[in-house]
């Protein structure tokens, strides 16, 4: 949600990952006024009526909240595919997120053969205070079984997550334990982290993974930041390929530590005028002058455009990727009197060109097949396919041509690689068994793994037909048919997988992207490209 506020991964494997992402952005405004209208009275008398009428007279017993609920739902998809309306009872996960932290036990977790595992109890959390180790099985919670009954993810949510303060017994069985162990765990505010990776790929370029736009973005990524430029960092790759956006605060504040005192970020424009604003950048920028590439794809929307259309615009990096989504509308969350939200449009944002990116949504169902179309029409194998509107025309600050009116257009376009695609991979990762073979063969090896460091496992780890076999069988046991041919014809990518998965269980996150990333044709690609940056100097 791009606000004006004053299991994570982008696997490339099923398209469908990236219209998920593209389908949940939001771009919003805390401006949370309490305005109202003196010229809706006979609208509200109406509807009053109506529900005083059904309330009453109807033939059967009906539930008038939820038929409030259904018509704000209603009304709202008449406006636009990004206003939205929450229920009360959903409104907390809603917000989950953005907020950068939710309040529960503190676990990673992944449910393998129908038993909830701790992937990992994170660190300073109340689960690793207590001793929850990785690899434990979780099979009561607060006396109630939860093995073998077809657990689902929101289950866990549900029954693991919960205020802080309060408390949750569970009981986990352990491999080293003869009998069940018993843990009361008292409820704490749990960190999310919106900086995935961060890490130098060569002695001079530096790789910033974003995956979204929460709370807590800017303060992680100037933590990155400083990382990295004590590692000798002399350029920079931002990766926001698949963020959904965030808040709009958080966008202004990251291209503002990358352009000069004074340079227009992004402005707004609504019906109200108090919803109009101008974001400057201010002096305080810590990256104004080292090479800059900006990677976006099909699922980067909202705030992660709001950043690639200022630099862009700006000629401050050279943008790589495919097109951007094409969210350019800002909602802001009004609370009603029930504890729902309404999340209302409130303006247009625009890029400092002038540049509406909002694609059209006329046809909301239309809205929502728009990334399939893409594809469909081979815009993600060739930039040729993009057809641009003239009138929709803008220039950069050093006169480049960029184009309005859906997304942002990289400078550099990179086509999605299909060899990267293999069906039987999707399916050993959509049972799990692939999450479940990884988890399982670090855990059963590491003692050893550590011993060897992260370092000699990037260049030297190898995975063998063993270890091929083995995950071919928990496939098996998890219903997925083995498919050789496909495993041999694609066994490359089957390694990168396997062992970036491997090290994250060993090392955590910052092992993970330096392997996967491997697979990211556009991040290789881009590598190759910081001759190609535009020239500020001839300004």
């Amino acid at each position: 949600m791009s606000e004006p506020n004053n299991s994570k991964y982008q696997i490339k494997l099923p398209l469908i990952l990236c219209i998920g992402l593209a389908g949940g952005v939001l771009i919003g405004a805390s401006l949370n006024t309490n305005s109202s209208s003196d010229d809706i009275g006979g609208d509200v008398q109406k509807f009053r009526e109506v529900l005083s009428l059904i309330k009453t007279e109807y033939v059967d017993e009906t539930q008038t909240d939820e038929l409030v609920d259904d018509a704000i739902e209603h009304i709202l998809a008449k406006l636009d595919p990004h206003s939205a309306y929450i229920p009360a009872k959903e409104r907390l996960e809603a917000n989950e997120d953005l907020r950068g932290n939710f309040e529960g036990i503190g676990i990673e977790f992944s449910i393998f053969q129908d038993t909830l595992v701790v992937v990992a109890a994170l660190g300073g959390g109340p689960s690793e205070a207590v001793g929850l180790r990785s690899g434990d099985r979780i099979v009561k919670v607060d006396g109630e079984n939860i093995a073998g009954i077809g657990l689902r993810n929101s289950d866990v949510s549900k029954k693991l997550k919960g205020p802080k303060g309060t408390e949750v017994k569970i009981e986990v069985v352990r491999r080293s334990a003869s009998k069940p162990i018993s843990f009361n765990i008292i409820r704490d505010k749990i960190p999310q982290f919106s900086v995935d990776a961060s890490y130098m790929v060569n002695e001079e370029v530096g790789y910033i993974k974003v995956s979204r736009f929460s709370q807590t973005t800017y303060s992680e990524f100037r933590t990155a930041m400083e990382k990295l430029k004590k590692e000798g960092m002399k350029k920079l790759v931002l990766d926001l390929q698949g963020n959904p956006g965030g808040y709009m605060n958080q966008a202004i504040d990251l291209a503002d530590d990358f352009l000069p005192n004074g340079e227009k970020i992004v402005f707004t424009n609504g019906k109200d005028t108090r919803y109009n604003s101008d974001a400057l950048a201010s002096a305080k920028g810590e990256f104004e002058k080292g090479d800059i590439i900006v990677l976006i794809n099909e699922g980067s929307a909202s705030a992660s455009e709001i950043v690639a259309g200022a630099l862009q615009d700006n000629d401050r990096a050279l943008i790589v990727g495919r097109r951007s989504y094409g969210k350019g509308l800002v909602q802001s969350p009004f609370v009603l009197d029930d504890g729902s939200e309404l999340r209302l449009t409130i303006s247009r944002y625009y890029t400092p060109s002038g540049r509406s990116i909002q694609k059209p949504y006329d046809d909301n169902q239309e809205y929502s097949k728009d990334i399939m179309k893409r594809y469909s029409h081979g815009e993600f194998f060739h930039a040729d396919s993009i057809k641009f509107n003239d009138s929709l025309k803008y220039q950069t600050m050093n006169g480049r041509t960029v184009y309005g009116g859906g997304g942002i257009m990289p400078d550099y376009f990179v086509p999605l690689d299909t060899t990267l695609n293999s069906p039987y991979l999707n399916a050993l990762f959509n049972s799990n068994s692939f999450q479940e073979y990884a988890f399982n063969y670090a855990l059963e090896n590491k003692d050893r793994l550590e011993k060897m460091g992260f370092k000699e496992f990037y260049h030297g780890f190898k995975v063998n037909d063993a270890m091929y076999s083995d995950l071919v069988n928990v496939g098996e046991r998890n219903s997925v048919k083995p498919n050789w041919a496909d495993l041999n014809k694609n066994k490359e990518v089957f390694e990168i997988f396997l062992k970036a998965n491997v090290a994250r269980r060993i090392w955590g996150s910052e092992s993970f992207y330096p392997i996967f990333n491997e697979t990211n044709e556009i991040l290789q690609q881009a590598l190759q490209l910081f001759d190609r940056i535009p020239d500020r100097g001839k300004m």
